[in-house]
């Protein structure tokens, strides 16, 4: 494997130097090889499914279908309509002295991604670290072993037909030894990127020797301000709960202030008919007395991302104890304020520390193609180099050119 890394080191340099135009004729390849190549790739993403429980919450993110492929295709093809950041003077000036400084944009180098059951982000990522100029090293899990292995063999082909260097991308094998040689590879890797749940994103930083951008793990709040209008707030937690349960960008915890109790039949009546099971503190559990799925929440409910069709809800007396409820649980990935106050929704937006935070909008919009940004290698939650979606400026960093005629400090 190192001798791997090795040569996708290598390969970073030359791949530095190849024009738009090259690289976005290899993507739009990649696009419609990857429709012609579906047959293929839902086979071995079968294979994969096969192996798991259905029940699993990781099933929805595993499984492939031709509309799912389509939707991956779609996302390589509006990475190429985006303008490429490579080379964009960011700042420029002349000394005194003379010397004429300019901070331009340059690739990052080598990017590692480490993910879980999610064979969309093999394309996701290759697609975008390949336009920004840096080389990736994926390191899939098992679970999704037979689907990365077919989209990387569709990737390394359309490398292959384009004349180009398959070493741009490496695909790791999955198992544990992989994932140490990666964390250790600080020679020959410049960042790595995890993508998946808590456990994963804590083993990475526990153990990396390289550097890390920290992704994936969204515990999403709403809040039901007591000035929120009752269909807005019923639509838009529907939408976050239920439009798609497997994702991070998906709510964990309903906070409603107690006025607003009342109206919780009518906020949760939708999420009744799709099944979501509630854990809920005592005053919500009393003004939910004929939800049909309905459980007293533990303190084990609150800061969990579930993943699946079910939340928890935490009645509050104020703003602040919401504000402060949020801040005591969240991932500082997406929060929301339901709410017709300003005041109200310029308070949460001031004093609620996340990657995104929305006023009267669904946390399902954190997306890098909802942002316009093309295709995303993950929603960061630091707030070093990078915050909320990254695409493909965030995959870039900066160098400083400077040009003199002979000076010398004094």
């Amino acid at each position: 494997m190192i001798n791997l890394l090795q040569q996708v080191r290598a390969a970073s340099r030359s791949l530095a130097l190849l024009s738009d135009k090259q690289k976005n004729a290899l993507l739009l390849s990649l696009a419609e090889e990857l429709l012609a190549s579906q047959n293929t790739l839902l086979t071995a993403n079968q294979k994969d499914l096969d192996k798991m429980d259905s029940a699993d919450p990781k099933y929805d993110r595993l499984c492939l279908t031709p509309e799912r492929i389509e939707a991956i295709a779609a996302d390589i093809k509006n990475v190429v309509t985006l303008p490429s950041a490579l080379g964009e003077t960011i700042e420029q000036r002349t000394l005194e002295n003379g010397l004429e400084l300019k901070k331009i944009r340059v690739p990052l180098g080598v990017i590692g991604v480490i993910y879980e059951a999610r064979p969309n982000v093999t394309f996701d990522v290759f697609s975008l670290c390949f336009k920004s100029g840096n080389a990736s090293v994926l390191k899939g899990g098992s679970d999704a072993a037979d689907s990365n292995k077919a989209a990387m063999q569709i990737i390394k082909s359309t490398l292959k037909k384009h004349n180009l260097d398959t070493n741009f991308t490496l695909l790791l094998p999955p198992d544990r030894e992989a994932v140490k040689t990666l964390l250790e590879a600080d020679k020959f890797v410049d960042v790595i990127i995890p993508r998946g749940g808590q456990n994963l994103i804590n083993f990475v930083k526990k153990n990396s020797r390289v550097p890390i951008i920290e992704t994936g793990a969204g515990i999403c709040h709403t809040y039901v301000d007591k000035h929120a209008d009752l269909q807005k707030a019923r639509a838009i937690i529907t939408n976050a709960k239920t439009r798609r349960v497997s994702v991070c960008n998906a709510l964990d915890t309903l906070v409603i202030h107690k006025e607003r109790l009342p109206d919780l039949p009518v906020l949760t009546e939708e999420l009744a008919q799709k099944g979501t099971e509630i854990f809920a503190d005592e005053p919500s559990c009393a003004a939910l007395p004929a939800y049909p799925n309905l459980k007293k929440a533990l303190p084990e409910h609150f800061g969990t991302e579930f993943l699946s069709n079910r939340m928890s809800i935490k009645t509050v007396s104020s703003l602040e104890e919401a504000i402060d409820h949020i801040t005591r649980f969240s991932s500082m990935h997406s929060e929301a304020i339901v709410t017709e106050d300003q005041n109200s929704a310029q308070e949460f937006l001031t004093k609620v520390d996340a990657a995104v935070v929305y006023v009267n909008a669904s946390t399902a919009f954190t997306d890098g193609a909802q942002f316009g940004m093309g295709a995303e290698i993950g929603i960061s939650t630091q707030k070093l180099h990078a915050r909320g979606p990254m695409a493909l400026k965030e995959l870039t960093s900066y160098k400083w050119i400077v040009r003199g005629d002979g000076q010398v400090r004094q």
